[in-house]
């Protein structure tokens, strides 16, 4: 993927990551009656911790964190604009529903 086009992507995924109204957020049914659920998104709001390791593409599409002793991820996904199909473009958000999902590292 040329280096412009992952740039876009890695703009929008943050632009969705920072405002879960850019897109669409889902919490694993695990994490929905989580007492700290608040806490645990504020993590993914404010994750930057992108590394090779973990963002080999360049495009901030996963994540992973610690929280209270425990380890949950974040990724996004790319789909069409009725989410029952992958985007045919992520970098084009005319034709593409970003989706958010946070999950204990148990779920994945």
């Amino acid at each position: 993927m040329n280096s412009e086009r992952t740039s876009q992507i890695r703009v929008l995924n943050d632009a969705l990551r920072q405002d879960p109204q850019r897109g669409l957020w889902l919490v694993t049914s695990r994490l929905q009656s989580h007492p700290e659920l608040p806490g645990i998104l504020e993590n993914v709001r404010s994750f930057c911790t992108f590394s090779q390791e973990n963002d080999p593409y360049h495009e901030h599409d996963f994540g992973a964190f610690e929280f209270d002793g425990e380890r949950y991820f974040w990724k996004i996904d790319y789909y069409d604009l009725t989410l029952s199909m992958a985007s045919p473009d992520p970098c084009d958000e005319t034709i593409t529903r970003r989706v958010l999902t946070v999950m204990h590292a148990s779920e994945y």
